[in-house]
C-alpha cells in the first residue's frame, strides 16, 4: 500500500504543472486581467471615496447650432464597495424626487405626472464593467488592437456577455500592456428580453477612465455619460444630456495627523542663555488673534481630512501670488493664503485669513484678470476685517462626520458685509496690475444669462455663490465697462468648459495645472461656456 501511494504522489504533483503549461497565452492574458479586475474591487473595499456627479440636459432637438443646457442636476456622496455598491448622499441637487427601489439604476423613468429622476449610485457603478462577475464564464473576450493611450500602450478588447442577462456589460475596454489593468471602459449595460408585462431596464451609454495612483495601480477617476434622449408615445421619458463624475479621496494624507511622528525620536539643541528675558505672555489683541487663527486651522484641516480641499500644492502657489499682488498694489498689511475646494459649483469663502476657491470656479474663468477679480472680493472681506465665526476654534465644533460637514459649515457672508466689500473689491482692482477687466465683466454677464438654467452649477456648498442678482449688481462697475456679451461671435471668449484647468490626482487629492495646446475655434459652438465635454485622459504611469 505504501508503495502505490509512492508512486501516485509524483504523477499528482505533475498534473496541475500540465495543465497549466496547456494553457495557451491568450488565456493567460485574460485570466490575468480578470485578476486585476478583482484585486482592485478587493483593494477599493478599504476605502470610502467621494463621488461628484454633474448632469446637463439640453434641448430636445438637435436642429439648433447654438443649442446650450436648459437644466442641471447635482449629486455629491460617498461609496463604498462590499456586496454591493454603498452610496451615501451628501448633496443632491434636482427637481425629481430620488426615492425608489431601483437605486442601481442611473435613472427612473418619467411619466406624465412625474419627471424622471438620475439616480447618483447608478453612475458611481459605471466606473466597472461589472463588480461581481467579470470573469471569463459571463463574458467573451474578442481581441481588436493595439492602441496608445497618452504614454501607456494598451491592449484593447470587446466585450459581450455570455448569456441574456440584464445588467451586463457590453463595450470596449482598454487594457494596459504592463501589469494588464483595466484603464478605459466604453459602452454600457445589457437590456434582457424581458417577459410578457415585465418593464425593460434601460442603461445609458459611458466612457469611464483609471489612472495610475501606485505602482501598477489604477483606480477609477472619471466619467462621461451622453445620453441622446427617448420618448414614448410623445412624452419625454429620457431627456437629452450630458454627465461628468468625478472621483477622488481614495486616500488623502491629511497633514497633522500622522501616527508615525510618535515614534520619531527628536533632539533638542542647547540654546545660549540669554541675559535679558522677553515676556512670554500675550495681550488681549494677540490672544484674539490666536483665537481666531485656531478657528481657522480647525476648519481648513477638517475640510481637507473630508476631502473637500485639496492640500497646498503648486495651484496654491499661483492663487497665492495673484492675491499677493492685490495686497501689495493696495497697500494691505495683511497676510492671505488661498486654497482649493475640489467640487464643481462655482463658489468662494474665507475662513480667517484662508480665501478658498472651488475647482469648477477655477476651471471656467477666462483669463488671469478674472481670477484676480474673484480672488480681491474675497480678500476685500479680509481688508475689511470682518471675521469668521469663531466658536470653531473649539475643536469639538469641527469633529464632525463627512456628512455632517456639509450640513454645518457655512461661510456665506451677511447682505451688509457683501455691499461693504464690492465697494472696496473695486478699490483694490483699481489699485492693482490687473486693469484690463473687459473679459472679468464679460464673465460676470455670463454667469448672468445661465443663473436661471444653470442653478446647481452656481449654488454654492459651502460659500458665496456668483450669479446671484446681489453679486452682480455690487460689482456692476465691471459689467458696465466691458462690451455687449455676443455669444456668436468667435473671438469673444466669456467662460470656459468645465474642467479646463485643473487636474485632480484621485489617490492623494493634489491638483495641477493642465497643460494644453491652444486650439483655433472652427465655430461659436465650440466655445461651451459652462458647459459638459467628454473626457480624453492622456495617460502616464507613475516614474
Amino acid at each position: 500500500m505504501k508503495a502505490r501511494i509512492t508512486l501516485l504522489l509524483p504523477l499528482l504533483l505533475v498534473f496541475p504543472l500540465a495543465a497549466e503549461d496547456s494553457a495557451s497565452p491568450a488565456d493567460r492574458l485574460l485570466d490575468r486581467i480578470v485578476e486585476r479586475e478583482s484585486a482592485l474591487i478587493s483593494l477599493l473595499q478599504l476605502h470610502t471615496p467621494l463621488v461628484e456627479t454633474y448632469i446637463q440636459e439640453m434641448p430636445d432637438t438637435t436642429a439648433a447650432a447654438d443649442a446650450r443646457p436648459v437644466k442641471d442636476h447635482y449629486f455629491l456622496g460617498q461609496i463604498k464597495i462590499g456586496s454591493s455598491m454603498e452610496y451615501t448622499p451628501l448633496i443632491e441637487r434636482t427637481d425629481a424626487p430620488l426615492k425608489t427601489s431601483l437605486s442601481w439604476l442611473p435613472f427612473r423613468a418619467g411619466t406624465k405626472n412625474q419627471p424622471m429622476a438620475f439616480m447618483p449610485r447608478g453612475f458611481a457603478q459605471m466606473a466597472f464593467p461589472d463588480l461581481h462577475d467579470f470573469n471569463r464564464q459571463t463574458y467573451n473576450f474578442e481581441f481588436v488592437r493595439r492602441e496608445f493611450l497618452g504614454e501607456v500602450r494598451c491592449l484593447v478588447f470587446d466585450v459581450v456577455p455570455l448569456r441574456n442577462e440584464s445588467g451586463r456589460f457590453v463595450g470596449r475596454i482598454w487594457v494596459e500592456d504592463t501589469g494588464n489593468s483595466i484603464v478605459r471602459s466604453n459602452g454600457t449595460y445589457s437590456s434582457a428580453i424581458p417577459a410578457r408585462n415585465v418593464p425593460v431596464a434601460r442603461y445609458f451609454e459611458f466612457d469611464s477612465w483609471r489612472v495610475n495612483v501606485l505602482p501598477n495601480q489604477w483606480v477609477p477617476s472619471q466619467i462621461y455619460v451622453e445620453e441622446q434622449g427617448s420618448s414614448v408615445d410623445g412624452h419625454i421619458a429620457v431627456p437629452r444630456f450630458k454627465a461628468q463624475t468625478r472621483i477622488w479621496d481614495y486616500a488623502a494624507a491629511v497633514a497633522g495627523n500622522k501616527w508615525d511622528e510618535l515614534t520619531q525620536i527628536l533632539i533638542e539643541t542647547n540654546h545660549e542663555v540669554k541675559d535679558q528675558t522677553v515676556s512670554k505672555d500675550l495681550s488681549p489683541l494677540e490672544s484674539q488673534r490666536s483665537w481666531e487663527r485656531q478657528a481657522e486651522d480647525n476648519v481648513v484641516t477638517r475640510l481637507e481630512k473630508s476631502g473637500l480641499v485639496a492640500p497646498p500644492g503648486p495651484v496654491d502657489d499661483l492663487l497665492n501670488t495673484i492675491v499677493n499682488n492685490l495686497i501689495v498694489s493696495a497697500n494691505l498689511d495683511i497676510e492671505v493664503h488661498c486654497r482649493v475646494l475640489l467640487t464643481t459649483p462655482l463658489e468662494t469663502f474665507s475662513i480667517g485669513h484662508t480665501i478658498v476657491i472651488s475647482r469648477g470656479l477655477i476651471d471656467v474663468l477666462p483669463d488671469e484678470t478674472s481670477l484676480a477679480l474673484v480672488l480681491a472680493d474675497e480678500l476685500s472681506h479680509i481688508a475689511l476685517g470682518q471675521r469668521t465665526p469663531t466658536q470653531f476654534a473649539f475643536r469639538n465644533q469641527t469633529m464632525l462626520t463627512d456628512a455632517q460637514v456639509l450640513q454645518r459649515l457655512h461661510f456665506e457672508r451677511a447682505a451688509t458685509e457683501l455691499q461693504a466689500a464690492g465697494k472696496e473689491t473695486v478699490e483694490i482692482m483699481r489699485a492693482s496690475p490687473y486693469q484690463k477687466t473687459a473679459n472679468a465683466g464679460l464673465f460676470l454677464k455670463a454667469l448672468g444669462v445661465r443663473r436661471r438654467v444653470l442653478p446647481r452649477l452656481l449654488a454654492a456648498n459651502l460659500g458665496n455663490q456668483w450669479a446671484d442678482p446681489e453679486t452682480l449688481e455690487r460689482l456692476a462697475e465691471f459689467t458696465s465697462s466691458a462690451p455687449e456679451l455676443r455669444e456668436s461671435e468667435l473671438a469673444q471668449i466669456a467662460a470656459l468648459p468645465l474642467g479646463s484647468r485643473i487636474k485632480l490626482d484621485p489617490w492623494r487629492n493634489q491638483i495641477t495645472l493642465i497643460k494644453t495646446r491652444p486650439l483655433e475655434l472652427l465655430s461659436p459652438r465650440e466655445k461651451m461656456p459652462f458647459e459638459i465635454t467628454p473626457f480624453i485622459l492622456y495617460l502616464t504611469r507613475l516614474p
